[in-house]
């Protein structure tokens, strides 16, 4: 990961090191104030500005993904492992979808709007088999 920061012009600064640390440990999507845990977990110094301004820049390198899974805060996540996501809006259950599944929406996007999306920054609400 470390490599990936570097080939696109990002500095592995301590604090950065960490965070990146936390995230590839890490196998759900977790929110500022949980990496902010478990970044000052490590190192009690590292303040929450940093955290996220950290963020930000990783997200504009390209090496981690933000996805608003329904109505909650943003969560983060390794970009090499981002990926689609359904979610029941009744019980609440997540699944996992892979960006294919999306594949006919994003060129219809793409062909009638000349939009391009990015299944990975949001979910797509509806109900669970169990929930419908």
């Amino acid at each position: 990961m470390l490599s990936l920061l570097r080939a696109r012009g990002g500095r592995a600064t301590a604090s950065r090191r960490i965070l990146l640390e936390v995230l590839f440990d890490s196998h759900d999507h977790r929110s500022v104030e949980e990496l902010a845990a478990a970044v000052q977990s490590r190192a009690p110094d590292v303040h929450l500005s940093t955290i996220y301004r950290n963020l930000e820049e990783l997200e504009e390198l390209g090496v981690i993904a933000h996805t608003h899974l329904g109505h909650g805060p943003a969560t983060y996540q390794l970009a090499t492992s981002a990926h689609a996501h359904l979610l029941c809006e009744r019980c609440g259950r997540r699944y996992e979808a892979p960006a294919e599944l999306f594949a006919g929406l994003a060129r219809a996007a793409r062909q009638r709007y000349g939009f391009t999306i990015d299944p990975r920054h949001f979910a797509i609400l509806g109900r669970c088999a169990e929930c419908a």
